[in-house]
């Protein structure tokens, strides 16, 4: 066992303890219905153990030279909790100096990243590696254009996107946690978690849009 120093094993305490909470908290938050004080409460303290798992992760790779990718994983992670709880918290499309800000330093640390993969050789799976990256830039993508979206039609998606991004943000913590205690199934302990995060999310989205029609039916004009 490699030998750390107490700075360091104390990072790694928090950060462990951390990002357990924030799955307990997050699978609360899941189970329990939206809006109500438990998902409200829960979601409330999963995003404040999320800043300290992102935190220690980042702690880790600059100050403790461990693993870069934890990197990658705390910005994908990060930015779609970061992102979904302001699109909660605005519930409009509106561009904010902050949003965009994060949004353009998330993007360029991605961009570095993939510049120091390639000076210094992979040392992880390119398919986790670059899959990762790849949907993070996507959703920052995504950030950009949907301040095109006419105000009126975003004011019936903001809730789909606060779904999935968080749930997203859930399934990062998740995939890094089963990656990293099942290290021996690399790639597939960290493909599987995200792909049953994708059908959670999903399966939400869905039972909210049928939620909303039947609380807001269409009404249809009536014959004279």
């Amino acid at each position: 066992m490699e030998n750390y120093t107490l700075p360091h094993l104390l990072n790694i305490s928090i950060h462990v303890l951390s990002g357990s909470l924030a799955l307990l908290l997050g699978i609360v938050a899941l189970s329990s219905k939206k809006g109500k004080k438990w998902h409200r409460k829960s979601g409330k303290t999963f995003l404040f153990f999320m800043f300290f798992v992102i935190l220690t992760g980042l702690f880790g790779v600059f100050i403790f030279k461990v693993n870069p990718f934890l990197l990658v994983i705390s910005l994908l992670s990060g930015y779609q909790a970061f992102s979904g709880y302001r699109v909660l918290k605005s519930k409009s499309n509106t561009p904010k100096l902050l949003d965009v800000l994060v949004a353009i330093i998330t993007l360029a640390s991605g961009c570095y990243f993939i510049y120091y993969l390639n000076s210094i050789g992979m040392f992880w799976s390119p398919i986790i590696i670059y899959s990762t990256l790849g949907f993070l830039f996507v959703i920052i993508t995504y950030d950009f254009l949907r301040y095109l979206i006419p105000p009126k039609k975003y004011k019936n998606i903001w809730i789909y996107e606060h779904i999935y991004k968080m749930i997203a943000a859930f399934t990062a913590l998740l995939s890094a946690f089963i990656g990293t205690i099942l290290p021996q199934y690399h790639p597939y302990s960290q493909i599987l978690p995200s792909a049953f995060g994708t059908l959670l999310a999903i399966g939400f989205i869905l039972y909210q849009y049928r939620s909303s029609n039947k609380k807001f039916p269409k009404t249809r004009p009536t014959l004279p």
